[in-house]
């Protein structure tokens, strides 16, 4: 036999050992994996009462500390939201007259002016004319903040509008329950009556 052919006859056999080899070893994993499987069903069904109790107690206890914990989290969240929306509450309350007042300060320096002017002043009417001037002009930023004056002369008597002070004999049939004449004018702001008229009413 040539020394070729030895050479080629010890490779096959080192490969037949080599597949041996892992197949052997193969064989032990797989062996060691079932013996770690049966272990470990063995120590769960080996569980006495009394530990699987303690067991799902544990689990118990950390399903609470968990609950508690997100509890905690929202109960200072909305702490902060209630404490943040009661001072927006607050300043709101303290500064919601502010768009007002600033939209009444060029009218409360006109009113300044004419009160200089009338102390030189001759002319009464330019006074007047001056002075309705500023009323106009006051009226109008009132307007505009959605105040709207209440006109019930010759409408129905409606408590929800107009408050009566007086009741006279209606000068006619068609007048009874209607309103005659406003002692106080009434107004009311964005829809909503802040102060009733006082009216006299036909009966």
């Amino acid at each position: 036999m040539s020394n070729k052919e030895n050479r080629h006859q010890h490779e096959e056999e080192q490969l037949k050992q080599q597949q041996a080899e892992a197949a052997e070893n193969a064989e032990k994993e797989t062996q060691a994996e079932n013996n770690h499987q049966e272990a470990k069903s063995e120590e769960t069904e080996e569980l006495t009462p009394e530990q699987k109790l303690e067991k799902e107690l544990e689990t118990a206890k950390q399903t609470i500390q968990e609950q508690n914990d997100k509890y905690l989290r929202l109960a200072a969240e909305f702490d902060n939201y209630r404490k943040r929306t009661m001072k927006e509450k607050a300043d709101l309350i303290k500064n919601g007259g502010e768009k007002t007042i600033c939209a009444v300060l060029p009218i409360l320096d006109d009113f300044e002016r004419a009160l200089q002017n009338m102390e030189k002043a001759e002319d009464v009417k330019a006074v007047y004319e001056g002075v309705d001037l500023i009323f106009q002009k006051f009226q109008k930023a009132l307007t505009q903040e959605g105040l709207e004056k209440l006109n019930p002369i010759g409408e129905t008597f409606d408590t929800d509008f107009h408050e009566a002070i007086a009741l006279v004999p209606a000068p006619s049939e068609d007048q009874k329950g209607k309103v005659l004449d406003c002692v106080q004018t009434g107004y009311k702001l964005n829809d909503k009556v802040i102060r009733h008229a006082k009216v006299v009413v036909a009966q």
